[in-house]
């Protein structure tokens, strides 16, 4: 071996050159860390040796720029990592390091998991569907956070008392443009699956389905239209049971796997989807083209969102004036095999 870390030889030199298509001579600059290279052929030869499986010299070596910690509350919910993915290539185009923390139950909790990315000197955060969504929790440990030079940023809920970037999708239009469909299908008692609403994207989710069916809250529940349960398949397949029990042909779910278990609840019954039930889901992570029968949802715009947040975080950390307000993204109707025309009265 040289001190490269490469080992010496014509052989080795040859196959590197070849993978990168380029001549030995410029292998052998790159590798020794000499001037004259292109930017473009110095990268082309890098990854010749990542394709081979070849150590990087360590003077080639691409230093972090720090650690982005990515608090998220778990990983069964395909949308999550699917989140959890792009924000990782987006960081790691700026040369940054995420650190992956989850909520699994029974582990630890977002103020636990802040402690230890703190305690390794990360250089800021970015928050998924945490505490910040929660209009129970004390929004002061977002102050305390930010008082110890912590910057960090916000996706999906919004709290007025948090000083910093949120990003979200617009929950109010989604649940309005669900209910729309439905309705434009022949469904005319249509009811909403979505989870505690104690959560900002439940409590807009439930603004919009409202708006849309011109219903009070009151009118609403009392009709047994309106069903919080688990954002879960369990929680979905219970709510849609109380809405089957209340006389919904149309069913309007908070997330995609509580659409699932809303499809349990009808063929539970035997009852066809879409002849006899139609359901929407919400969020349209890849999976969910593949279900039986493939999934009508309202797709949540994840790398455009992700790529908000992260440039957002970063301008925190440079020192640059972001506005401190929320950034509302729309969400898109997927029409797959889940919903179609409602059955015949009766």
């Amino acid at each position: 071996m040289t001190d490269t870390g490469v080992a010496a030889g014509p052989a080795r030199l040859a196959d590197i050159a070849q993978q990168a298509e380029v001549s030995e001579a410029t292998v052998s600059r790159v590798l020794n860390g000499k001037a004259g290279v292109a930017a473009a052929t110095r990268q082309k030869v890098l990854a010749a040796l990542d394709v081979l499986g070849y150590e990087r010299p360590v003077r080639l070596r691409q230093r972090s720029a720090g650690l982005i910690g990515l608090v998220i509350p778990e990983l069964t919910n395909p949308i999550f990592p699917a989140f959890a993915q792009v924000i990782e290539e987006v960081l790691s185009g700026h040369g940054y390091t995420p650190v992956l923390c989850t909520q699994s139950p029974g582990g630890a909790t977002e103020d636990e998991l802040v402690e230890q990315l703190v305690d390794r000197g990360v250089t800021g955060i970015v928050f998924m569907s945490g505490l910040h969504a929660d209009t129970t929790a004390d929004p002061a440990r977002y102050a305390r956070l930010a008082g110890r030079g912590v910057p960090f940023v916000c996706i999906n809920g919004y709290h007025s008392r948090i000083k910093a970037p949120f990003v979200s999708p617009d929950d109010a239009a989604a649940t309005r443009i669900a209910v729309r469909h439905l309705r434009d299908l022949g469904h005319r008692r249509v009811g909403l699956a979505v989870g505690p609403g104690r959560f900002v994207p439940v409590q807009r989710k439930l603004t919009g389905f409202l708006a849309e069916t011109a219903r009070t809250e009151r009118q609403a529940v009392a009709e047994g239209l309106v069903q919080h349960t688990l954002f879960s398949v369990e929680g979905g397949q219970a709510a849609a049971s109380a809405l089957l029990d209340a006389g919904c042909t149309g069913i309007v779910c908070g997330s995609d796997m509580m659409a699932l278990g809303a499809i349990r609840a009808a063929r539970q019954r035997g009852l066809r989807v879409p002849e006899d039930v139609s359901v929407v889901g919400y969020d349209d992570s890849d999976l969910f083209a593949f279900t039986d029968p493939p999934l009508t949802t309202l797709r949540q715009p994840v790398r455009a969102m992700a790529s908000a947040a992260v440039s957002s975080l970063l301008e925190e950390i440079s020192g640059n004036l972001v506005h401190h307000t929320e950034f509302v993204f729309q969400p898109e109707l997927v029409v797959r095999g889940s919903t179609a025309a409602a059955p015949p009265a009766g």
